[in-house]
């Protein structure tokens, strides 16, 4: 039965799951209405995105093995109903003026949602793709990157005809309706299942041998240093992205000489080199390789935060924050097709909780070390030296994984023309 599931119709499924979750990076647009509405302070309400965003790396982490153990059926379904309540659960608050039960409806309930959500189509879409891992992985994330842009728009018209407690009972009831429609066609490959034709390159060349290092479980993956290796290039890599995008506007206005009107479009620009990035950066990566990938992104962000300090052209200044924005996104999407490479998918999911730990450390580390940097300062200038450091150690221990791999792919490689002799 499960030969006869479409691989591009579950990666549509995983799509509409990611669609959904992707929503929660729209939050910016309740945040007036809800202040002028209901009277509660801009703080108060960035308290429950705060949480959400915690919880939804903090999530992925804890209940990575369930989604394992469990599947993506049965863990998108949980997902479905946490994130679609949350957001229902964030009306009812709104109606009865409760901000304790905002914060937990929409942080809490849509937190634990998002975290198993973003994971569980993942390991499922790696393991239908073997051939273009990348690809899959990129368009799911690519997804949650691009929720965002259809629900700012829709929230902020249907705000206007039928107000904020509506709006989150409708949005919550289509997240919850998108999500169960991926949830129920989602299902894994059938054991050692490959696209037609691919067993007959496989059984020519050692291509496929080579794609994945090892096959651990999440509890052996940690103990290992390309986890942890890993680990901290994809934390340096997010909390630059964050930090970037916390303070792109100001930023472009003090640094890069960009009028407010000017730094609005950028900031709005910079969420589709995001979603391209998720996508582009993830398919180029089955060309040139995971290592490779993630070695240009450290190369481009160290010239981008050399250079923007000393920039007087607002378009360069620009096109700089554009790169360094579609690498924050490429980082996320290649991460599941990394993992796979590194540790195989036995148990992808869970490990690829793990890893996005750095998804909530990055949110709180990028966005704290630059408001305090600028609060003593007063500049954003020495923000870019700190970063420059961090970039450049990630940039080394990029080189040290490639070489890692590379080393271990000609080991495989004696050892399968051994095997022939």
């Amino acid at each position: 039965m499960k030969n006869n599931k479409n691989r591009w119709l579950i990666a549509l499924s995983a799509i509409c799951i990611h669609l959904s979750i992707g929503a929660a990076y729209a939050y910016s647009v309740y945040t007036m209405p809800l202040v002028n509405t209901l009277g509660w302070t801009i703080s108060s309400v960035t308290i429950a995105f705060t949480v959400m965003m915690t919880l939804g790396g903090a999530s992925a982490a804890v209940f990575g093995r369930f989604v394992e153990r469990s599947g993506p059926t049965k863990s998108a379904m949980i997902a479905a109903v946490l994130f679609g309540l949350g957001q229902a659960g964030s009306g009812l608050a709104v109606s009865i003026d409760s901000l304790p039960m905002f914060i937990l409806s929409y942080g809490l309930l849509s937190g634990i949602g998002l975290g198993i959500g973003y994971i569980a189509p993942v390991s499922t879409l790696v393991k239908w793709f073997p051939d273009r891992r990348g690809l899959a992985t990129g368009m799911a994330v690519l997804g949650f990157g691009a929720g965002a842009l259809i629900t700012a728009p829709l929230a902020a018209s249907l705000m206007e005809s039928v107000g904020i407690s509506t709006t989150f009972y409708i949005l919550g009831s289509c997240y919850f309706l998108f999500m169960s429609l991926g949830a129920v066609y989602i299902a894994p490959p059938p054991k050692d299942w490959l696209p037609e034709g691919m067993k007959e390159k496989a059984t020519l060349s050692t291509r496929m041998v080579l794609r994945d290092l090892s096959s651990l479980t999440a509890k052996k993956a940690v103990l290992t240093k390309h986890f942890w290796m890993l680990w901290t290039i994809m934390l340096i890599n997010t909390s630059a992205g964050i930090m970037m995008i916390s303070v792109a506007s100001p930023m472009a206005q003090t640094i890069g000489g960009l009028t407010a009107a000017s730094a609005a479009v950028m900031v709005g620009l910079m969420g589709i080199f995001n979603g391209a990035g998720r996508i582009g950066w993830a398919a180029a990566s089955d060309y040139l390789s995971r290592p490779v990938v993630y070695i240009i992104f450290f190369v481009i962000q160290l010239v981008a935060f050399i250079s923007l300090p000393n920039i007087s052209s607002a378009l360069l200044f620009q096109i700089l924050i554009f790169l360094v924005v579609s690498c924050y996104g490429g980082g996320f999407s290649n991460l599941p097709a990394f993992i796979a490479d590194l540790f195989g998918t036995r148990e992808l999911g869970a490990i690829h909780g793990y890893l996005l730990t750095t998804w909530s450390l990055g949110g709180l580390i990028g966005p704290t070390l630059v408001s305090q940097i600028y609060a003593f300062t007063g500049s954003y200038v020495p923000v870019f030296y700190l970063f420059i450091v961090l970039i450049s150690i990630a940039l080394v221990i990029s080189f040290l994984l490639k070489k890692d791999v590379r080393r271990i792919q000609k080991e495989q490689r004696k050892s399968e023309v051994g095997a022939v002799e």
